[in-house]
């Protein structure tokens, strides 16, 4: 089976904020999430990751619905372990919902869920989606603790975090990458699917395509990088490409 490649448009959202966060009726609001979505498609993606926060800093519930609707790929909703997000997920239906850590003074998801230290409530979380239908990832750190903590509350997945390989350099790097190649065989040994995301780029990808046992990489800020230059679309693909000859 070939590595799969989930895009994260949740950036396109936040470029749209940075205008039209109080004129989202406007029929001048772009860039669109749900474009990005459709054109992601056209490029290859294999499912479309979205993250609707508590604070609504790029997308908005209403966009949720409408790429649910639209686009024709699996969508894995990010969400934090909160009654309210919970109630949208159990409307929206996702595919996949990928349990996250949230802070408002944060840029992006910084570290891993502690799933160890709120090990009740992200069950009982876990347990929620899963009577809807709903297939559940948990984002931890590549920690041996938490991939076990992740299996006792019958998560189908776990993400692992990528963000301190990819900020690291040297060996500082290279012990990094071997911390996420324990953790894959940790958590592929608990009989979960091991995906991975954060930070992972056109260039550091190639260490990443080392870790064994991946079925899905999450890439979104890299992607729409790219996209300012050559496309979305063309973006997309290229990710592909380079992805397309794991085998491990």
């Amino acid at each position: 089976m070939s590595l799969l490649l989930g895009v994260n448009i949740d950036h396109v959202a936040t470029l749209r904020q940075a205008r039209y966060a109080r004129m989202l009726e406007s029929p001048n609001a772009e860039p669109s999430p749900l474009q990005a979505g459709l054109d992601a498609l056209e490029g290859g993606a294999d499912s479309i990751t979205i993250h609707v926060r508590g604070d609504r800093r790029h997308m908005q519930t209403s966009d949720a619905f409408l790429i649910r609707a639209e686009v024709g790929l699996p969508l894995n909703f990010e969400m934090g372990v909160t009654e309210e997000m919970a109630a949208i997920a159990l409307k929206l239906k996702p595919d996949f919902a990928c349990l996250v850590p949230e802070s408002r003074e944060e840029v992006t998801t910084e570290g891993g869920l502690d799933v160890r230290g709120r090990f009740d409530g992200t069950r009982m979380m876990v347990a929620r989606l899963q009577d809807a239908g709903i297939r559940v990832s948990l984002f931890i750190d590549p920690d041996l603790a938490q991939i076990e903590a992740a299996a006792e509350t019958c998560a189908d997945m776990i993400e692992l975090h990528t963000g301190a390989f990819a900020n690291a350099e040297g060996a500082a790097q290279d012990a990094e990458l071997e911390r996420l190649v324990t953790a894959a065989k940790d958590g592929k040994a608990c009989a979960l699917q091991v995906n991975a995301g954060h930070g992972i780029n056109y260039s550091n990808i190639g260490k990443i395509l080392t870790v064994p046992h991946l079925a899905e990489l999450n890439i979104g800020h890299s992607i729409v990088a790219r996209a300012m230059r050559y496309g979305f679309i063309t973006a997309v693909k290229d990710m592909k490409a380079l992805m397309a000859n794991y085998d491990l």
